[in-house]
């Protein structure tokens, strides 16, 4: 799939060590629930690896971000699937130095349609910790609407955070367009 500025495609060995440098950062990985830190060598490939299973399953669906202008690997975005109930949840991150360009709220958009129009799904949700804003004001801009905040609900890397809930309907993308 192509957006403006994004190539969204399947993740290649090749990506492996970007997957290493960027979901390495600490400013990355403290934004996710489960990108560990120090990120360990070896981890792109086992990351990579698990994906594959997973998608073989259908468990979810992922796709590498990739700049079209310049053919770097940006990220990554996917749909974890909980089919009896037609919903997904959406999840990404971005390398830092990525960061501020809008290819989150791009690569976003994209899916969600993608998860409605050809998954045929009927909800896709997400969480963000309360002080990313980055990645809540993503959810925002496609048009997801906050269902609910739950206090101290995580805990990562010793701290506590508050998080975040948004859902879009398939209906709300339908009405959107009418």
């Amino acid at each position: 799939m192509e957006t403006e500025r994004l190539l969204l495609r399947k993740l290649k060995m090749q990506d492996a060590t970007k997957i290493e440098e960027y979901a390495g950062d600490y400013q990355v990985a403290k934004t996710t629930l489960s990108i560990p830190h120090p990120y360990p060598k070896g981890g792109g490939i086992s990351f990579i690896q698990a994906v594959e299973r997973s998608q073989k399953y259908g468990k979810l669906v992922l796709f590498a971000l990739e700049e079209k202008s310049s053919g770097q690997f940006v990220g990554v975005i996917n749909l974890n699937f909980i089919k009896p109930h037609r919903r997904a949840e959406l999840a990404y991150w971005i390398g830092t130095p990525f960061w501020g360009k809008g290819y989150g709220t791009e690569a976003a958009k994209k899916v969600v349609e993608y998860g409605f129009n050809e998954l045929n799904l009927n909800k896709i949700h997400a969480m963000a910790f309360l002080n990313n804003p980055g990645s809540w004001r993503i959810m925002e801009k496609i048009g997801m609407q906050r269902e609910g905040l739950l206090r101290q609900h995580i805990v990562r890397f010793n701290e506590v955070h508050d998080v975040l809930y948004y859902g879009i309907l398939r209906q709300d993308l339908q009405e959107e367009f009418e």
